[in-house]
């Protein structure tokens, strides 16, 4: 009997201490760490380090954190911004989970960290759109001003009437609003303030990103057809600037051919002045060598101009216009 219960107790010892050792050891999977809480209050440093851990048993449990990169999504929300301009705005951001002895002692889990984050990125994203125009949410660079001034500069270099297309050129650019900051940026301040108000709970912002900006579906049509009213009236304008440039190139090309034709004129009369010249020196030339060889070409050619089949005259016969037909060989 005293041997049976020896066995039973043998037993029951190795039972508790198999148990006890099964209690006492943990296996810390990658990407999490773990809060010893003894009696419910954490103790000591978080472990961070995979693989199998050793805590006190039965007086001692685990919980677990996750230290991987964590997403947050907002719920998109109806923002006005400075210029008045009523629109949603869906935002997303990344965190982590720096201090998990703090994240216990405030947030106590992931669920309690959405909140924190719901309250305090929504609250920092209306602060930070409603305090900026809307084009700073929009877009993040000037670069279709830079280009347009590229262009502007280059014309003015070109074209010699380049001073009346840059003003105008002015008053169409005008229309599109620089920006200051830039969605980037907007981005960046956002994560900065969330980060300072979310460190007393342990986690960490990586970054914000304002995922999608829309307006609400009730205006949206009226924006649109506002928007392609206005861009077709500036198309309108640069046609017309067109047209402007168009009648200066016509106008300049027929001074251009005007000029090319008073200078070939000119050339022409000279030429014809010259050999005018030339002709009657050559004439005078052959009427001081042989007088009656010249009459006689020059009779030849007056009867070659005048009689014609057509051609009738009255003349008697001693004119003198006949005397060259008159003469025998």
């Amino acid at each position: 009997m005293k041997k049976t219960l020896t066995i039973l107790a043998l037993a029951a010892i190795c039972f508790i201490l198999l148990i006890a050792s099964f209690s006492a050891m943990y296996i810390l999977p990658e990407g999490r760490q773990a809060i010893i809480t003894q009696f419910g209050r954490p103790i000591g440093k978080p472990v961070t380090e995979a693989g199998l851990q050793m805590k006190m048993p039965f007086i001692q449990s685990i919980q677990f954190v996750d230290k991987r990169i964590l997403s947050w999504d907002g719920f998109p929300n109806q923002i006005p911004t400075r210029d008045k301009k009523y629109i949603i705005v869906d935002t997303t951001a990344r965190w982590r989970i720096d201090d998990a002895l703090k994240f216990i002692q405030t947030v106590q889990n992931e669920r309690g960290a959405k909140a924190r984050l719901d309250a305090i990125l929504d609250a920092i994203t209306r602060d930070t759109i409603s305090n900026h125009n809307l084009v700073e949410a929009v877009r993040n660079t000037n670069s279709i001003l830079d280009y347009i001034e590229e262009q502007r500069v280059e014309s003015k270099r070109k074209l010699d009437t380049g001073e009346i297309l840059v003003a105008e050129e002015e008053e169409i650019t005008g229309e599109i609003e620089k920006i200051r900051i830039g969605r980037e940026n907007l981005s960046s301040m956002i994560a900065k303030k969330a980060a300072m108000e979310l460190e007393p709970f342990g986690i960490s912002i990586i970054d914000v990103q304002l995922r999608r900006i829309a307006y609400e579906q009730s205006v949206e049509k009226k924006v649109y057809e506002r928007m392609i009213s206005e861009r077709k009236r500036i198309a309108e304008k640069i046609r017309s600037i067109g047209k402007g440039e168009k009648a200066k190139i016509q106008g300049k090309t027929s001074r251009d051919l005007q000029r090319i034709d008073s200078e070939a004129y000119r050339e022409a009369q000279l030429i014809r002045g010259k050999a005018e010249a030339e002709s009657m020196k050559i004439y005078a030339k052959a009427l001081s060598q042989d007088r009656k060889f010249y009459e006689f070409i020059r009779t030849m050619d007056a009867y070659k101009d005048s009689l014609k089949g057509d051609t009738h005259f009255i003349l008697s016969t001693d004119s003198p216009f006949l005397e060259m037909l008159k003469r025998r060989p």
